[in-house]
């Protein structure tokens, strides 16, 4: 045999960066690298007023599952989205991440359509999370296109996620649109534990032209439109 030969033999199966979630039993025995926000920590959202899904700004959603990465919800028997127990609230560290991972499917900033606010909120309680911004990913069995790829497969990570880790709120992960800066989602535990404060510090539609400013410097910053 050739040493190409025997080289190509004992090469071992590539498996994939981003495979579907082993079975709850298996990812049981891998430790969770957890991260726990504070009481005080401020976190932003965009949320819409108008049009699909629209909500206020400290409201979880509790249809889907929809398109968005990391709901952890379940379809029903026909595999479509319907409204129940699960819910998810979308947030980030800054508005920045906020602006582009909301926006991401234009790279437009709209001030108008669907009527979306920024709100700034302080958890009155602190969040334990799944940490996915270090080497949990990969231990887990996946990677870091846990959060850059497919959007489905995202989804039954975020469902298996949710039933092994029942003592944890949500998950912390990078933003695949604004340099891997954190992005949290709530899940419903973090909704009856009651993190978010009776009011927002800040709450204001992007429509506002108090906005401008910020929006703008956001807009160059990502290199999206502002209209």
């Amino acid at each position: 045999m050739s040493p190409s030969s025997r080289a190509t033999c004992s090469a071992p199966a590539r498996l994939p960066k981003f495979p579907d979630p082993p079975p709850v039993e298996a990812l049981a025995r891998v430790e969770a690298a957890v991260t726990t926000l504070a009481r005080g920590t401020m976190l932003a959202r965009i949320y819409f007023t108008a049009g699909e899904h629209l909500t206020r700004w400290n409201a979880f959603r509790h249809f889907g599952p929809t398109n968005a990465g990391f709901d952890h919800h379940l379809a029903d028997t026909l595999g479509e989205a319907h409204l129940q127990d699960r819910s998810i609230l979308y947030c980030a560290a800054a508005a920045d991440t906020c602006l582009a991972e909301v926006f991401q499917d234009t790279r437009r900033i709209n001030r108008t359509r669907r009527a979306p606010w920024l709100a700034i909120f302080e958890l009155s309680r602190a969040v334990p999370l799944l940490d996915l911004t270090g080497a949990y990913p990969t231990r887990a069995g996946a990677s870091m296109a846990i959060s850059t790829g497919h959007r489905g497969r995202a989804r039954s990570w975020a469902r298996a996620f949710y039933e092994v880790y029942p003592e944890l709120h949500g998950i912390c992960y990078p933003s695949s649109m604004n340099g891997n800066a954190p992005a949290v989602a709530l899940n419903d535990r973090a909704e009856h534990s009651g993190c978010l404060p009776e009011h927002p510090a800040f709450n204001r539609a992007l429509a506002d032209d108090a906005l401008v400013d910020v929006l703008k410097h956001s807009a160059h910053k990502l290199g999206y439109g502002l209209i």
